[in-house]
């Protein structure tokens, strides 16, 4: 069984066990004052509440004629804004009750109203049109105590309202938690293409899928700069797998890295001056340290073993990555000067593909106990979790923010990507068709 691992490990590593590893315009107003004492942070249990929190629909408080399209504009907006605020882990979002406004004998739904529904926080969108341009404004009430938490506005062009209306939950997300949105950060995965497999990016929803590489190649394990300006991957376009950067403003490839054997599993450290990745080199796979230039700094694992999959702590510190030195694949961590080694993972005799939480407590892994299930760790190795059992899956990366995990699943039959929250909960599909693989979540957007 071992033999048959170690004869299948290039198709494991660039198939299965590798690590995974535009703008709008924006005008804002000064924001109001916000309430420091409502702010709060996820706390590391599944039975966390989350806050309840109401979208009206977008009202036009403008004079000109407006189209039945800027209407439905308007409409997608709050539909936007509602998918957004409703994906966090921090809030729940109610809907409107048609039966209790009758019950109540409104003809607009009240504060009082959201009041009588549960909801605590009520964000009240208004949108203008200025030309080609759209100006969507919103208001942040405290349902409680009618009083206005924050208010703000954003303008961008109409073809951008989609942007627009994830900088406005972005912004809501900021002044109710104090942390940043990731609504306008990007996924990058891999997508069969006849043969060959292209990397293509998304929206963090799903939306604008674009096809980023046409090499007819095998292309994988795509990871994100810390910028957000540039992908690095491994492809075989020269026949032969070797590490290359993809610059996102015109899609440039350059080749970084072709040293003999195998060159994968490409990790740009947090400050974006070091790729961690597998190299075969000198005989067996090893983690190396590689500058921006793609010259070897260090070399960080020295053993028979076979070891990939590198991922870096958000302080750039350490790095985990897979070897297995046991017998069968396990998680180990590493300093980034190659010292103080030390094994992560004793539950599960397959654990590969790990990812380092941005909040630096966790490591998300892929285990195998008959299927392939997505599971996580803290850093001190205790507290294992199996989050995604369903069907196969694979390749988990973090969220900018922690809160959520990109993966792979064939729990339908085809291979497609989906996300669920840290907990493991509301599980969604971002693709149809099948063929999907390997995704990476980037950054927040400047």
């Amino acid at each position: 069984m071992y033999q048959n691992y170690k004869n299948t490990v290039l198709a494991i590593v660039f198939e299965t066990i590798v690590l995974s590893a535009l703008l709008v315009s924006i005008v804002a107003s000064q924001p109001m004052s916000i309430y420091d004492d409502i702010r709060f942070t996820l706390p590391p249990k599944s039975d966390f509440e989350p806050a309840a929190l109401s979208v009206e629909d977008t009202r036009y408080i403008g004079i000109s004629y407006i189209t039945e399209a800027d209407s439905v504009l308007m409409r997608n907006c709050a539909i936007i804004l509602r998918q957004d605020l409703d994906y966090s882990p921090l809030f729940r979002v109610i809907y409107l009750d048609t039966v209790l406004m009758k019950h109540m004998e409104l003809t607009e739904m009240s504060v009082l109203g959201w009041k009588w529904l549960g909801t605590k926080y009520l964000v009240k969108p208004e949108a203008e049109f200025l030309g080609e341009n759209i100006r969507l404004s919103y208001r942040l009430l405290d349902v409680t105590t009618s009083m206005e938490i924050k208010r703000n506005r954003f303008e961008a062009k109409k073809s951008d309202y989609r942007a627009l209306a994830h900088t406005v939950a972005n912004d809501i997300v900021k002044a109710l938690s104090g942390e940043e949105g990731i609504y306008r950060s990007k996924v990058v995965y891999v997508k069969k293409v006849g043969e060959a497999k292209e990397l293509f990016i998304a929206d963090y929803d799903g939306y604008n899928e674009r096809q980023l590489t046409k090499t007819k190649s095998i292309n994988l394990s795509p990871t994100f700069s810390p910028d957000g300006e540039h992908i690095y991957f491994t492809s075989y376009m020269d026949d032969r797998p070797k590490l290359y950067m993809l610059t996102l403003r015109n899609n440039n490839i350059d080749l970084l890295a072709g040293y003999p054997g195998m060159n994968a599993a490409p990790a740009v450290s947090p400050d974006g001056q070091y790729i961690a990745c597998a190299l075969s080199k000198d005989g067996n796979s090893e983690i190396y340290l590689l500058d921006r230039s793609g010259k070897v700094v260090r070399q960080l694992t020295k053993s028979w073993a076979i070891e990939t999959a590198p991922t870096w702590s958000p302080d750039g510190r350490e790095l985990a990555f897979t070897s297995d030195r046991t017998g069968t694949p396990q998680i180990y961590v590493i300093d980034r000067e190659g010292l103080n080694e030390r094994r992560l993972t004793f539950i599960g005799r397959y654990n590969d593909s790990p990812c380092w939480s941005p909040k630096g407590d966790r490591i998300v892994f892929v285990s195998r106990e008959g299927n392939f299930a997505i599971c996580s760790i803290d850093i001190t190795g205790k507290d294992f979790r199996i989050l995604s059992h369903l069907g196969d899956n694979e390749n988990p990366h973090y969220s900018p923010d922690g809160n959520h995990i990109i993966f792979a699943s064939t729990r339908l039959g085809q291979k497609e990507i989906y996300t669920m929250d840290l907990f493991g909960q509301d599980q969604r599909r971002l693709t149809t068709g099948g063929g999907y693989s390997g995704p990476n979540w980037g950054p927040r957007a400047k």
